[in-house]
């Protein structure tokens, strides 16, 4: 019985170790972080963008 515990114990360590795949996973969390936060600050982000390529555009047509 004492073996049979054991056995088991040492299956689990070994899971729990195990990493594969976590990159992926990894990645679409971030992924879908990042696109929430651009939903959330898109009116933000819209302004600054169109400020930033106004003051481009002005600067452009004074060279």
């Amino acid at each position: 019985m004492n073996y049979l515990m054991m056995n088991i114990k040492n299956k689990m360590r070994r899971f729990w170790k195990k990493e594969d795949g976590m990159g992926v996973v990894e990645i679409i969390l971030i992924t879908i972080v990042l696109i929430s936060l651009v939903i959330i600050f898109r009116n933000q982000i819209t302004g600054v963008v169109n400020t930033i390529l106004g003051k481009m555009s002005g600067q452009a047509n004074q060279v």
